[in-house]
C-alpha cells in the first residue's frame, strides 16, 4: 500500500479521537506517562516514577523509558535498557515500541543485525498503526533473501492464526464477530 493509503486508513483510525476533541486535532490527549523532560535537579525523581509505572506494566511509560535511554540526551545512551523496556512495551502491542525496536534490530544497535526479526516486528508495527514501519518494513524486505522472507511471512502467519485462535476461545466461537466492549 502506498503512503497517501495509508495516510487515509490512519486518518480514519483517528476520527473518532478527533471526534472527541471537538474535531480539534489539537486536543487529542497526550499519552505521555512520564516528565522525563525535566530540570537535572527533578530527573532521579522523575525517572524513578516513570520506572514504577512501567515496573506495574504501564506501556507507555516502557515506551517513554526506552526512548530516555535509546536517545541519551539526558543520561548516557544506553542500547541495551532501550531493548529491554522497547521490547516490554512491544509485547503489549506499542506500536511505536515496536518501531523502534524493529529499526534497532535492523540497524544492530545494542543487539545482532537480524532482517528477519527487524522485518516481523515492523509488521507488527505497522498493524498496530505505526505510520513509518510499512516504508522501514519495505526497505529491510529489499535488503533480505528470499529464504530469510519465506521464514519472516512464515512468522507472521503463524502469529496471525494464534491471534485468531485467541480471539475465537475468548469469545463467541467467530473470531470476526465484533469484540465485545
Amino acid at each position: 500500500m502506498h503512503r497517501a493509503g495509508r495516510i487515509l486508513i490512519t486518518g480514519l483510525l483517528l476520527f473518532p479521537l478527533l471526534a472527541q476533541a471537538g474535531g480539534n486535532s489539537l486536543l487529542i490527549p497526550s499519552t505521555s506517562r512520564c516528565n522525563l523532560n525535566t530540570a537535572p535537579e527533578e530527573l532521579a525523581q522523575a525517572l524513578g516514577k516513570c520506572q514504577q509505572f512501567a515496573r506495574d506494566g504501564d506501556a507507555q511509560a516502557q515506551y517513554e523509558l526506552g526512548a530516555f535511554y535509546y536517545e541519551g540526551k539526558q543520561a548516557p545512551r544506553d542500547f541495551n535498557q532501550a531493548r529491554i523496556w522497547f521490547e516490554q512495551a512491544s509485547l503489549k502491542g506499542h506500536a511505536e515500541a515496536q518501531y523502534r525496536l524493529g529499526t534497532m534490530f535492523f540497524r544492530g544497535e545494542g543487539v545482532q543485525p537480524n532482517t528477519v526479526q527487524a522485518y516481523i516486528v515492523l509488521k507488527m508495527a505497522a498493524i498496530n498503526g505505526s505510520e513509518d514501519a510499512m516504508d522501514t518494513a519495505d526497505l529491510v524486505a529489499e535488503q533480505m533473501h528470499r529464504d530469510e522472507l519465506e521464514i519472516a511471512t512464515q512468522v507472521l502467519g503463524q502469529i496471525f492464526r494464534d491471534y485468531l485462535q485467541d480471539l475465537q476461545t475468548a469469545g463467541s466461537g467467530n473470531p470476526f464477530d465484533p469484540l465485545p466492549r
